[in-house]
């Protein structure tokens, strides 16, 4: 950590490895109870595995695609899940050194891990089943996205990792969500559940990755509001934005024009998860800070309104645009 004391040095005197961190490992569901992607697909093995596939694809059929690009682009997203791994294991004091390290935070990396491999699985299988979608299209997407990896400027910092993850969370399970809502007005209402699902794991997470930053408040409140300040300043980088299927040089912008066209995740949604962190921290309330602390309290208070002010703006100026149509090889270069 660089602006503030060393992560270790705050957890020393009450470690946030104990009651708190145990508190959110069991917001986890690892284990033989927990759900399995093959809960919401159809039984290969069973007598009615093709009628059931049958109905899946029948469903599928049904919704347009646009969703099936804005699905394919969240399940991309989710398949380079080695990468957000990696990643978690930079964060200085709370990694895992040797794979196997018996402490919480190593515990909750590997646990939250296991949870998060599930969703790519399921989406994956069920693209596979619809019959929608080219495969191999997006296996080479994949492929090159964890390739090319990603930095979202945690820096190797916990304090930027949690308030980058608290935020990125909470943006999957408002994606996911509306992906069900959407697939359900067309009447594919497996998918739907599918969506509801993954997003309810996204949302168990969301209040972990939160609760971790709530407790560095209570210890540090200047160090976290002062890395939670810089991030807003260079934006939230989404996970996927080196996405490519070798093809089209703009194809994260290209699928994020679709997902905002089809209202599953738009500028408001960030405006929003914004407003939502600074309500939950009561970042608003905080007192005791330095005066750079409190420099970057009031910024920080401040962004809900003017990011929402930009949101709008740019969202009506698109409504009186004609919509750019672009082809996509995950739906046999079909545009959307």
């Amino acid at each position: 950590c660089t602006s503030h004391a060393s992560f270790t040095q705050i957890t020393n005197n009450t470690p946030l490895n104990s009651s708190s961190l145990t508190t959110n490992i069991q917001l986890l569901e690892t284990g033989d109870k927990a759900w399995q992607p093959q809960d919401y697909l159809p039984d290969l093995a069973a007598s009615t595995w093709e009628q059931d596939v049958k109905d899946l694809r029948q469903a599928a059929e049904g919704c347009p695609d646009e969703l099936f690009v804005v699905l394919v682009g969240d399940m991309v997203t989710e398949e380079a899940l080695p990468t957000y791994q990696t990643l978690l294991n930079t964060f200085e004091g709370c990694d895992d050194p040797i794979g196997t390290t018996d402490s919480a935070w190593a515990r909750w990396s590997r646990g939250w891990t296991s949870e998060e491999n599930r969703h790519g699985d399921l989406l994956n299988k069920y693209l596979y089943l619809s019959g929608k979608t080219d495969m191999r299209a997006i296996e080479v997407t994949i492929q090159h996205l964890i390739t090319s990896g990603f930095n979202p400027g945690a820096r190797k910092d916990p304090y930027r990792g949690f308030l980058y993850t608290s935020f990125q969370e909470r943006a999957t399970k408002i994606s996911h969500g509306n992906v069900g809502k959407v697939a359900k007005t067309y009447g594919a209402k497996d998918l739907q559940k599918i969506c509801a699902k993954i997003a309810g794991d996204e949302g168990r997470h969301e209040k972990a990755y939160q609760a971790f930053c709530t407790e560095i408040l209570q210890r540090d409140p200047d160090g976290l509001l002062i890395e939670f300040g810089d991030m807003m300043r260079g934006q939230i980088v989404m996970p996927a934005e080196l996405m490519t299927d070798g093809k089209d040089a703009s194809l994260y912008e290209n699928f994020s024009e679709v997902a905002q066209r089809l209202e599953v995740y738009t500028a408001l949604d960030y405006a929003d998860i914004i407003e939502h962190l600074v309500d939950h921290w009561k970042i608003g309330e905080l007192t005791g800070l330095s005066s750079e602390g409190e420099k970057e309290q009031e910024y920080i208070c401040r962004l809900p309104t003017r990011y929402r002010k930009l949101a709008e703006r740019s969202m009506n100026k698109k409504k009186d645009e004609e919509p750019v149509m672009n082809s996509f090889s995950w739906i046999f270069d079909r545009k959307a």
